[in-house]
């Protein structure tokens, strides 16, 4: 079966009143915040979306995610590839009465001005939020031995015990 290109924007509530599904790929060129983020963006993202109704008769937008992306090892400063892999599930935010029904498990998505969901953003955000905050080979991999980082000598004047600043307060206590 042939990927197809995920629609930028869809209207959340007709969309799901069809239980839509998109099998598809978003394009490595629109993912403009991510490529900043990371080395290089790798490939385009396979991504599957699902728009239903759950129990509360919400809107659900549910799905999974993955793109390989080529990060800088913050150890060795090598370029190294992770596969980040996402799943998520979302509800339209339309008011305050919608943040309070919605359970914890969703997590809520703005719409534009015409009431419609941006997909392209709503992925890029979820690789944004999956990627480490250090990002690091495994040690294995690595071609710096954490064990033998040091980063220069300590002077001999902070090994020297200076003063006690409150050793003065220790005078007054006795008088």
């Amino acid at each position: 079966m042939q990927k197809v290109k995920i629609p930028r924007t869809v209207d959340p509530a007709k969309t799901a009143q069809k239980r839509l599904d998109f099998d598809g790929i978003i394009q490595v060129s629109l993912f403009k915040r991510l490529a900043t983020s990371v080395a290089s963006v790798k490939r385009d993202a396979e991504v599957t979306l699902s728009f239903g109704h759950d129990e509360q008769r919400l809107v659900v937008i549910s799905g999974k995610a993955n793109v390989q992306v080529d990060l800088e090892c913050q150890r060795c400063n090598e370029v190294f590839a992770h596969e980040c892999e996402v799943q998520f599930t979302y509800t339209p935010y339309f008011n305050e009465k919608s943040e309070e029904e919605a359970p914890e498990d969703y997590d809520l998505v703005d719409l534009n001005e015409y009431g419609e969901v941006d997909l392209i953003q709503l992925v890029e955000d979820e690789f944004i939020l999956n990627l480490p905050q250090v990002a690091m080979h495994d040690e294995a991999q690595c071609s710096v031995d954490s064990n033998h980082l040091v980063f220069g000598d300590i002077p001999e004047e902070a090994v020297e015990e200076k003063p006690n600043p409150f050793d003065v307060l220790k005078s007054l206590k006795r008088e």
